[in-house]
């Protein structure tokens, strides 16, 4: 059974990498606009989308599933807590994701270098918090994150 599991990984794999490189994730604006936790939904029911091949069984690292409601799908889903931790599949799923983040981060970092997002990720660091409060927010800053929304307020 050892190359069936290793073909099932192969599998899994294929089709992770596929939806990190579909660039499913939802923008600034819909964050903004839906919040952060129905976008994270939105994201995945793209995700799922663009799948060319149908689950049998979803995973996901969290406390729910997204709605899959008039996709088409017909599979399980299971919300696994602190998922990345507890299964393979998951652990991943996870790395690929951080990868295809932490390329966009640099990619990012190449057009509004004053903010270091590089090396913070987007993660509210001492030094995101001091380029923030020092620059204001960029076109990448979500409009509806407190700290953003306080120097927006502060600027008028």
């Amino acid at each position: 059974h050892g190359w069936y599991r290793g073909l099932w990984w192969a599998v899994v794999l294929s089709l992770v990498m596929g939806m990190v490189s579909q660039g499913v994730a939802a923008d600034r604006e819909e964050i903004d606009a839906l919040n952060i936790l129905r976008a994270t939904m939105l994201a995945m029911r793209r995700a799922l989308l663009g799948l060319a091949i149908g689950p049998n069984h979803i995973l996901v690292d969290g406390n729910r599933c997204p709605d899959l409601g008039g996709c088409g799908l017909n599979c399980s889903m299971e919300a696994i807590v602190g998922g990345d931790a507890l299964r393979e599949e998951i652990s991943a799923a996870s790395i690929l994701a951080k990868t295809a983040r932490d390329a966009a981060m640099r990619r990012l970092d190449a057009i509004y270098p004053a903010y270091g997002v590089a090396g913070h990720k987007g993660y509210g660091t001492a030094a995101h918090r001091e380029a923030l409060g020092s620059k204001g927010p960029c076109p990448i800053h979500r409009r509806s994150f407190a700290p953003v929304r306080a120097c927006l307020e502060r600027a008028t």
